[in-house]
């Protein structure tokens, strides 16, 4: 009786072939998995950032910016309620960085002010000062 392995040619995949397939079906879990997800901390980060370029002053340096951002956030919640998610993933991604924009445009319009109210206010003493010793 022969104890030999029978040498059945089975030729597998090859190796950059196995490689591609492995990665291609990660991928395809992976955003399966992301696609199932509801989306709920982009939009509590986006809220979040809202809030902050209210309170920044948003609605008053950057109005187009800030509703921008508010209507995105309001989008993607509506995204939710109907369940799709990469629809609600992305627009809350927007309005997060809309309303990162208006804050930043607030804040920059801030120092902007009072950059010129200190420069008032030295052109003010420079003139006190004229006055004063003439």
């Amino acid at each position: 009786m022969d104890t030999k392995p029978s040498k059945t040619k089975c030729s597998p995949l090859p190796p950059a072939t196995r490689w591609v397939a492995t990665a291609t079906l990660s991928c395809a879990l992976l955003l399966a998995a992301c696609a199932g997800n509801p989306p709920t901390s982009e939009l509590a980060v986006a809220s979040q950032a809202v809030n902050a370029a209210d309170t920044a002053g948003g609605t008053q340096y950057a109005p187009v910016e800030i509703r921008t951002a508010r209507d995105k956030l309001a989008a993607a919640e509506r995204a939710l309620a109907d369940k799709d998610y990469d629809k609600a993933r992305q627009l809350a991604q927007q309005a997060e960085w809309d309303a990162r924009v208006a804050e930043r445009k607030a804040q920059a319009e801030k120092v902007q002010r009072a950059l010129q109210d200190a420069q008032q206010a030295v052109e003010e003493l420079r003139e006190e000062t004229y006055r004063g010793l003439q």
